[in-house]
């Protein structure tokens, strides 16, 4: 996967953000919180992570959105880190599955038939309407097709050849507009989590601002 630091200031506390699928260094370009650095991960064709990165961090929050809530289990379980707030957001432990993440069919449907017009109509499904997808797109997130394409086929082959892991999450945020991880089955994934419901789409501008600059209300605590 990728690493880049969003924000690197030699603070204490790292915000340590697990993109979804198809994200980039740009989609999240926006104000850090203050006293926070921000080490963002994207781009999961192979799951290879810097643990050095993590180094020296006196709190280490975390953050998961969509597929990186997955990632997040299989690169941090087993790992013993100052861990502050662990936050996933629209997303499962569970990425692949009929009722704890994305169906089956669905998942694989889009795999077979990727093509540039199966990525707009995605867009559009992630940011729920045309003055949203705009905005997704003024933040330039414009890796090429066949590179998304292959993100997409190596994280069906990982999430197929390995099983699901612990790791603890504090909460799980859940957009009730979600129409890529179904509200519902995000509910079934998150059975002994606190789980939050918010009026958003997968993706949301306004509520990643929030979070990104340690506004949302998300981060408060169980």
């Amino acid at each position: 996967m990728k690493q880049r630091f969003i924000k690197k200031e030699g603070n204490s506390t790292l915000l340590l953000f697990f993109a979804g699928w198809g994200s980039d260094e740009n989609l999240f370009a926006g104000p850090v919180q203050e006293g926070c650095d921000c080490l963002l991960c994207f781009d999961y064709k192979d799951l290879d992570f810097d643990y050095s990165l993590l180094e020296g961090y006196r709190e280490i929050r975390v953050m998961a959105w969509s597929m990186g809530v997955w990632v997040a289990c299989q690169t941090l379980a087993g790992k013993e880190y100052p861990y502050g707030m662990r936050l996933a957001v629209n997303g499962t432990p569970f990425p692949i599955h009929d009722t704890k993440g994305i169906p089956e069919a669905i998942f694989q449907g889009t795999l077979e038939n990727f093509s540039e017009p199966v990525l707009i109509r995605f867009r559009r499904r992630i940011c729920g309407s045309a003055a949203q997808v705009k905005t997704f797109l003024s933040h330039h997130p414009y890796r090429e097709v066949d590179d998304l394409y292959q993100e997409l086929a190596a994280l069906w082959t990982a999430v197929k050849n390995r099983p699901a892991v612990e790791w603890t999450w504090d909460k799980a945020g859940v957009g009730t507009n979600d129409k890529i991880f179904p509200p519902q089955n995000q509910r079934e994934a998150w059975q002994g989590v606190t789980v939050e419901e918010v009026d958003a789409e997968h993706y949301d501008e306004e509520l990643f601002r929030e979070l990104l600059n340690g506004e949302s209300r998300l981060w408060t605590r169980p």
